[in-house]
């Protein structure tokens, strides 16, 4: 089956009543691909050779309760993802906040009622799509970053050390978890400008000449105009991180020469990030320096290029730093 043919989600109908299964199968079958088993061993084996979108699991079951298969699906990498609904008799005494917390998102009563059967599987399935729908936009970010990272550095991994010392920096600042994890994104996407930059500025071994580096600092403004009118807020901070990591606190960056807190803090965040893995990185054009030498430039450069108050936070995490610069160190690619 090809991946465009695959249109309607296929629910996995769990209980041991032949009856129940026919109840579920009539109020279903018009709206989903449906598969059957009659007990929990059966579904778990079933699971191994389907793909499900949702599972709609009887609870009391010979064997294998309803809890049991739930438990089992969690603990799997392949299954835990799954949506479960529990399907369960009014007349059963049951701990819903066990069920809940082996991870089912759901409780449906029999004897069951179409309409709410119908509308709890839709939400749910909807929760789902929009799930995979944040992911697509994840991937498609990283490798946004990664594609303009890949004309000087083709295994990508200045995005994900410098989008990561980000993430630190912004924790250590006090940002909570949710949206630093959203700079962390944001901040892969930091050079998109750079795919518009000639190869022979980008790549040039010596030092660039005053035209060469007008061109080269074009890349913020360019990366801002490639992520206009975002109708995403992730997009937006990417926007706003690709215009603004190089400004400079005392006003001499580029390219709107902001000043201190105009800077938005996202850009102070990842200036910080950014020039700590450039100077700690080879490139065609130098050597990598010690991070020693490269917090050293940091600390000196403190109410100059960077914001005061964020550097003694990126010194105070360097383990953690540290740690995501061996975990992301360069791969040497041979050619041949």
């Amino acid at each position: 089956m090809g991946l465009l043919e695959r249109t309607q989600p296929r629910l996995l109908i769990v209980d041991d009543e032949p009856a129940n299964l026919k109840v579920l199968r009539q109020v279903l079958q018009d709206q989903y691909r449906l598969s059957f088993a009659r007990s929990g061993e059966a579904a778990l084996e079933l699971l191994k050779t389907e793909n499900i979108d949702l599972i709609l699991l009887d609870i009391m079951m010979p064997d294998m309760t309803g809890f049991d298969v739930c438990e089992r699906l969690k603990q799997t990498p392949e299954t835990a993802r799954i949506p479960v609904i529990f399907v369960t008799a009014l007349k059963e005494t049951i701990d819903e906040e066990k069920g809940f917390a082996l991870g089912a998102v759901d409780y449906i009563t029999k004897p069951i009622v179409p309409a709410i059967v119908r509308a709890r599987v839709k939400t749910h399935l909807s929760l789902v799509q929009a799930d995979v729908l944040k992911e697509t936009q994840v991937d498609l970010i990283q490798r946004l970053g990664r594609a303009a990272e890949y004309k000087d550095n083709e295994t990508g991994m200045h995005v994900l050390r410098m989008s990561h010392y980000s993430y630190v920096l912004a924790i250590a600042a006090g940002i909570d978890e949710i949206s630093a994890n959203e700079l962390m994104l944001a901040a892969q996407m930091h050079d998109l400008g750079k795919i518009a930059i000639p190869d022979n500025i980008l790549l040039k071994p010596g030092r660039l000449d005053e035209g060469e580096f007008k061109m080269m600092k074009a890349h913020a403004q360019i990366g801002a105009d490639i992520l206009s009118n975002p109708r995403s807020p992730l997009v937006a901070l990417a926007r706003s991180i690709a215009i603004a990591h190089h400004e400079k606190w005392d006003g001499s960056g580029y390219p709107k020469g902001l000043k201190g807190k105009e800077i938005p803090l996202e850009g102070r965040i990842a200036a910080i990030a950014d020039v700590f893995d450039a100077l700690t990185s080879e490139r065609p054009y130098k050597q990598a320096w010690s991070v020693d030498e490269a917090i050293a430039l940091l600390q000196s450069e403190v109410g100059k290029h960077f914001d005061p108050e964020l550097v003694p936070l990126f010194v105070q995490a360097l383990p953690e730093v540290i740690n995501i610069k061996n975990r992301f160190a360069e791969q040497i690619q041979k050619s041949g």
